[in-house]
């Protein structure tokens, strides 16, 4: 049971990975619900860390543009992540994938790339405001690190910015999340932390 912001026991959140099926909700949730308190982000459709241009070509993109790329990435199996659901409504996404099927990871410096072909990535969280600090974030996380397991990974790592002082800046997730769930500090980058946490030997 996940918990509202006094601690109370509040409806059961089910996490259901991203599927073609769920399509329409991924985006209902997107276009509506996600940044209703920060609509300056609502063009990205998590669809950033598929993007190989540059940072130039990425602010001049539209919100329709990023929603039809996300799309097809959907339906043919190519975009993977995680929703949590209350009573049937879409409240919160993480996006986690392999991290070689997220290209953008590979701009990032500091990234170990030995055992990249091990490493699942945990590269944003988006709860709408009405339903966060209720644990809806740590369940996703949870249930990311599971999805990794199945799919034979060793590794989960997650990026989480050092200093951020809003939720909009903790759109990685907040560092606190990953260290109460066992990750540790792998590298120190300059304005983000890599974390990680081993999955199996």
């Amino acid at each position: 049971m996940a918990k509202d912001e006094k601690g109370k026991l509040v409806s059961s959140v089910i996490i259901r990975e991203l599927t073609p099926e769920l399509l329409e909700d991924y985006l209902s949730f997107f276009d509506k619900d996600a940044f209703m308190d920060n609509p300056e982000w609502a063009g990205c459709y998590c669809m950033y860390y598929h993007f190989l241009g540059t940072y130039k070509e990425w602010e001049a993109r539209s919100p329709s543009e990023n929603r039809a790329a996300v799309s097809e990435l959907i339906l043919r199996g190519k975009a993977h992540g995680l929703l949590a659901y209350i009573d049937e409504k879409l409240v919160g996404w993480c996006h986690a994938a392999p991290r070689t099927a997220l290209p953008k990871l590979d701009t990032l410096q500091g990234l170990g790339v030995d055992d990249a072909e091990q490493v699942g990535s945990i590269v944003c969280f988006v709860v709408a405001a009405p339903f966060r600090r209720r644990g809806i974030a740590h369940r996703l996380l949870e249930a990311a690190c599971d999805m990794f397991i199945r799919w034979g990974l060793s590794i989960a790592e997650a990026y989480p910015h050092k200093k951020a002082k809003t939720d909009a800046e903790n759109w990685r997730g907040p560092l606190s999340l990953y260290l109460s769930a066992g990750f540790k500090p792998f590298r120190e980058l300059n304005n983000r932390i890599i974390v990680r946490k081993r999955l199996r030997e």
